[in-house]
């Protein structure tokens, strides 16, 4: 038999090992939520994002935006008939397309897609003017009523022109659809730019 010291040296031993489980399992199901003294500070630089994204929902929203096209001309001809049904859809559901002058591709498939359906529903940005347009462009603007031209920009090159024009472009409009290759460096700087003005975009991508 065993002594009473001996019995309460046992149940003592008992006691610290229940004791030990019971911190152990305390310490197993305690989630711990590190405490950061600048969480609840919101830095000076740091982007709205609630703010912005409130802006995106409600020019989706809208029932008429004002929609720039622009992109590559290189499009074989049944992306350009895509793209000139696209603007005439757009158009009939009362927007406005802004898109800049072109012979052929992206820009050209817009204008006729606009034209179709209401013309006082397109806006045309040229880089330059008119008369440094090739002369199928300045045919095929022919009609149009709202053409905005550069006199400003004549004596800069095509290429300098072209990206300050695609500038313009977005800054005008809520939304932007752009049909271009990886390749395509102006192009792909025209879409940075609208994503840093925080514009509903649409890209495809040819290649």
């Amino acid at each position: 038999m065993q002594s009473e010291s001996e019995e309460k040296m046992i149940e003592s031993e008992m006691e610290i090992l229940m004791s030990s489980d019971e911190k152990k399992e305390n310490q197993e199901s305690s989630i711990v939520v590190p405490i950061d003294d600048d969480m609840d500070t919101v830095k000076a630089d740091s982007p709205n994002t609630v703010d912005e994204l409130a802006m995106e929902l409600a020019t989706i929203k809208q029932s008429a935006k004002k929609i720039a096209i622009i992109g590559s001309r290189n499009l074989p001809i049944t992306h350009q008939q895509m793209i000139e049904t696209l603007a005439t859809a757009l158009v009939m559901q009362g927007n406005t397309i802004i898109t800049s002058g072109g012979s052929s591709g992206t820009n050209a498939a817009a204008i006729r897609g606009a034209m179709k359906a209401n013309p006082d529903k397109l806006s045309v940005i040229l880089p330059q003017t008119i008369g440094q347009q090739p002369s199928d462009v300045q045919d095929q603007l022919i009609g149009v009523p709202n053409i905005i031209e550069h006199a400003d920009r004549a004596m800069m090159t095509l290429a300098d022109a072209s990206r300050v024009c695609n500038r313009e472009i977005i800054d005008e409009c809520n939304q932007l659809i752009c049909f271009l290759s990886h390749t395509s460096k102006t192009l792909y700087n025209a879409v940075k730019y609208a994503e840093e003005g925080h514009k509903v975009i649409t890209v495809f991508y040819l290649d």
